[in-house]
């Protein structure tokens, strides 16, 4: 387009005066049509935009009836100098329209490198090196390879194998795992006489993966729901205990005290030591 214009304008800058002043209509009719271009380069700049058209700055001067040198001599001047600021407004246009290219090119390049990359991930093939994985999921089939080692019993014995498996996970510290194993296995056996362990151990796993205010839960209703069950004065210590890291001292010795009134033989016995320790770190009086 550019390249048209300029042998436009050069052929009516480089026109014999005479020739100019006879064909001035003609000449007249070719700015004009020029100017209609300078409009359309507009729109591609400016799509839809209102007011940012603007006109050539120097307006056609009167045509005079007529035909001496001097009349024809200003008509051309004013043609030309008409000419000289379409040129400019029209180089000027170009090169925006080259820069918006630019920038389009550039956009759609980066978009295809973005594009590349995702298809790439998506399909990337189980052998990629450990290097090439994010470091979330390197990490996480590391640890799942590590759970799928906790050998699972298979004894016949359906709850004593979820429960044991349960247990062997919590002493791998994979507490998680064991979270989701031993509350299954309470779920399933809810009347099983060994139920109390396995709901005192799925409070264990909670207090040790460093949530207490859920196995504060826990113990407590194993200690209410079956009192007299194999594993009711853990859960009471280890409620105490709970209660202690959650900043309710108060409540964890009158906790201490339930242990010892409700099971004295135990207090004093096998779980001597661990009450004293926990009176001490909820400074019970």
């Amino acid at each position: 387009m550019k390249l048209r214009h300029i042998m436009l304008v050069t052929a009516i800058v480089f026109s014999p005066a005479a020739a100019f002043a006879q064909d001035s209509a003609n000449i007249e009719g070719r700015v004009k049509k020029l100017e209609k271009e300078v409009r359309a380069v507009q729109r591609v700049v400016f799509p839809g935009g209102a007011g940012k058209y603007f006109e050539p700055e120097i307006k056609p001067e009167g045509t005079s009836k007529q035909s001496g040198g001097t009349n024809s001599n200003a008509a051309a001047a004013g043609l030309n100098s008409r000419i000289d600021s379409l040129e400019a407004q029209l180089a000027e246009l170009t090169g925006q329209v080259e820069q918006q290219g630019n920038k389009l090119r550039t956009m759609e390049t980066r978009l295809k490198a973005l594009e590349a990359g995702i298809k790439t991930a998506d399909v990337a093939p189980a052998t990629t090196t450990a290097t090439t994985k994010p470091a979330a999921t390197s990490t996480m089939s590391a640890r799942a390879k590590e759970v799928a080692a906790v050998e699972k019993p298979s004894t016949g014995d359906a709850f004593e194998d979820n429960y044991n498996y349960g247990y062997r996970l919590w002493a791998a510290k994979f507490y998680p795992e064991a979270q989701t194993q031993l509350q299954a296995t309470v779920d399933n056996f809810p009347k099983h006489g060994r139920v109390s362990f396995a709901r005192n151990l799925l409070g264990r796993s909670w207090l040790d993966d460093g949530k207490p205010n859920s196995a504060i839960k826990i113990f407590y209703a194993n200690y209410k729901d079956i009192p007299a069950g194999g594993r009711a004065p853990e859960s009471l210590y280890f409620l105490g205990v709970a209660l202690t890291q959650v900043k309710q001292a108060q409540d964890a010795c009158k906790t201490f005290a339930q242990l010892e009134a409700a099971f004295p033989g135990e207090t004093s016995g096998r779980l001597a030591g661990r009450l004293e320790r926990g009176r001490a770190r909820a400074k019970c009086s």
